[in-house]
């Protein structure tokens, strides 16, 4: 499949989008064969900084603070991205071929050539975090099972799949892999990153009038860049580009209703016990004791699971029911807070991150892919649990 190249004017400027299949070695030879040409004063690139670090310096998670990512909360998102990139490089594997060819190829030759580089993309953490708003509830949980079942399998990638990769977006066509409706997706995945990536190079047009772009970008998001940037250049001298900018860098926030729920579980929780003490001491202590052991039990066998130290689960048992009944902090930063100062990772399980997640026994095997699954499982257990000995509870009470 050829390439698609567009070309468009803006003022003495000249824009060049190539698109390219994140599985084509010819798209990494067309991407050198341009930027050598002469043509071209920037190189534009669909990468975002924490992608760009990843991909340029070997020891970019080595140089990750595991405890700073747990106590903001980033965990999760660590995590999923590692599970993401997994599936990414079992295909990869598959097809021979090394993710992300066409930009290391780019990034290499623009430094040959001393052109700047630019990098055009928003930060994959910020996608990930507006699709995941942008999905119903029980679609999350069908794309977070999805992504670690792929871990898991170890099935070889369709021929259908890898006609998506070459003709459409890397995330997008991973993520509908574990999508139900990948209309769901097309948003953020897509059409959001679309006006980003388009927002961005007339930017860089704007700070360097007078000079060429090339700009290389998966095929997907050639066709939605040029519309927008043919609407933007009509507008050019009114717009602001930075308000598109922050616009779409923003994280969606909770509904405000939403962010009162846990609270409102704990107070029925609580509630619960009350009624259960008023009809008798008896009955109390058993509501009280079914909690501790199937929220502490369903929290430790997420850890277990996970591969965690014998402390670990004991923790997990431990922590789970009261954690429950405090929103502020969940089982699994406990879990994994205990699991990182039992078992402190070594540089070389940072070094090794990627590969080991490519596959099931590696997450197990890795101290910092472990302690990241001891979170994610803990914490899964601990709110199945919760939902689980909150009905049980309450039909005793009836």
């Amino acid at each position: 499949m050829e390439e698609p190249i567009q070309s468009l004017s803006f003022g003495e400027s000249k824009l060049t989008i190539l698109g390219t299949a994140h599985v084509s070695r010819a798209s990494a030879e067309k991407t050198q064969q341009l930027i050598q040409s002469g043509e071209f004063d920037i190189v534009c690139i669909e990468l975002c900084q924490s992608r760009f670090n990843t991909m340029t310096d070997p020891n970019a998670l080595a140089k990750m603070d595991l405890f700073e990512v747990i106590r903001n909360g980033k965990a999760s998102m660590v995590t999923a991205s590692l599970a993401l990139g997994s599936y990414q490089q079992r295909m990869a594997e598959q097809l021979g071929i090394e993710p992300g060819l066409e930009m290391k190829t780019a990034i290499k030759h623009a430094d040959e050539q001393n052109l700047p580089l630019e990098l055009i993309d928003r930060e994959v953490g910020t996608t990930l975090k507006r699709v995941y708003h942008n999905v119903p509830f029980w679609k999350r949980l069908y794309i977070i099972s999805g992504l670690f079942t792929s871990v898991v399998s170890r099935e070889t990638v369709s021929e259908e799949e890898i006609e998506k990769l070459k003709s459409g977006d890397l995330l997008e066509t991973t993520f509908a892999q574990f999508s139900e409706d990948a209309n769901d997706l097309f948003v953020p995945l897509i059409d959001e990153r679309d006006r980003y990536m388009a927002a961005k190079l007339l930017k860089v047009l704007q700070k360097n009038s007078g000079k060429d772009l090339l700009a290389i970008v998966g095929a997907g998001h050639v066709k939605g860049m040029t519309k927008y940037l043919e609407e933007y250049a009509a507008q050019v001298d009114t717009m602001k580009v930075d308000d598109v900018i922050a616009e779409l860098d923003i994280i969606p926030k909770k509904r405000s209703w939403l962010k009162f729920l846990p609270w409102i579980i704990v107070a029925l929780i609580l509630f619960g016990f009350y009624l259960g003490f008023q009809k008798g001491p008896e009955l109390g202590w058993s509501l009280v004791w079914q909690w501790v052991i199937i929220n502490g039990s369903l929290s430790a066998l997420g850890a277990t699971i996970a591969g965690a130290h014998l402390l670990t689960i004991i923790t997990a048992f431990i922590a789970a029911p009261i954690t429950s009944l405090n929103p502020t902090i969940g089982a699994g930063m406990v879990t994994a807070a205990m699991e990182l100062f039992i078992r402190k990772p070594t540089v070389s399980d940072f070094s090794d991150l990627r590969k080991d997640t490519s596959t099931a026994l590696g997450w197990r095997k890795n101290r910092v892919a472990r302690i990241l699954l001891i979170f994610v499982l803990s914490s899964l257990g601990s709110a199945i649990g919760t939902y689980v000995a909150g009905f049980r509870i309450f039909g005793q009470l009836t």
